[in-house]
């Protein structure tokens, strides 16, 4: 993927990876950037630093994500990378709520289904295209502090390996962005077990993680690392599953003060 000269979406656009995720992209002479949030005012705001097209949408509105794939291809021009980046943290444990569950299946699962939905047949009609979707380390470790969190990124990696699979050879390409603690607005309230567990390695500011993305995707490369600790406990994992849950146990007690 060349950046240059290419339409790009970007969900979650208002703040933190998502803007700077456009920074980036405008920066490499994208043709043409657009910022979408939740929040008109983020999107706005990003648009007008950056200058690019602002654009409104709730992610877990399907009708919402149509919306902005139709008007976009409409006004702008035919999409060739959409960055499914929402995202959020909730459910903490199974104890919480049902309506906090749903919702975070719904903006960090559903997302990226419905904009595959509406863009893989217009993709392939035109000879192929390219999604970036967000996860979080989460997704391929989990989330102490975090039950929904870790189940629903875990999803999100099982979604973006079935489309990359399913639809390489008709032109579809995927890439997986997983990073570990990210300075944002997620992550800003630190007395938290989750963001505790996810810092353990390191802040990261948004525009490195926005500059390796850019380098995996001239790469065309499935899997974004922002971490290389990650690789290292995904191979931990893999080799023996009793004892890496046995460590993230051990973790677990030391961040809430339970062991010495």
């Amino acid at each position: 993927m060349q950046l240059e000269g290419r339409i790009i979406v970007v969900t979650g656009a208002g703040s933190g990876i998502g803007k700077a995720l456009v920074k980036q992209f405008v920066a490499e002479g994208a043709k043409a950037v657009v910022s979408v949030d939740i929040d008109a005012g983020n999107a706005l705001q990003t648009a007008q630093e950056f200058g690019c097209i602002a654009m409104t949408a709730d992610v877990t509105r399907e009708d919402d994500i149509i919306r902005i794939i139709e008007e976009t291809e409409r006004d702008v021009g035919p999409i060739d990378l959409f960055c499914s980046n929402a995202g959020v943290m909730g459910g903490a444990s199974e104890q919480s709520p049902n309506q906090e569950w749903e919702f975070t299946w719904q903006v960090n699962v559903m997302s990226h289904v419905y904009a595959a939905r509406h863009l893989v047949p217009r993709m392939i009609q035109r000879g192929g295209g390219y999604f970036l979707n967000t996860a979080s380390a989460a997704g391929l470790l989990n989330q102490i502090g975090g039950a929904a969190y870790g189940t629903t990124k875990h999803a999100a990696v099982g979604f973006a390996e079935w489309l990359a699979l399913t639809y390489a050879h008709q032109g579809i390409k995927v890439s997986l962005l997983c990073p570990q603690a990210v300075r944002t607005a997620m992550t800003a309230n630190v007395d938290n077990d989750a963001i505790r567990a996810a810092s353990n390695d390191g802040m990261m500011e948004p525009d490195q993680l926005a500059a390796i993305v850019v380098e995996h995707l001239r790469r065309d490369a499935f899997l974004i690392l922002t971490h290389e600790e990650v690789k290292v406990y995904m191979q931990r994992k893999a080799s023996d599953y009793d004892r890496w849950i046995g460590g993230m146990n051990r973790l677990l007690q030391r961040l809430t003060g339970k062991t010495p």
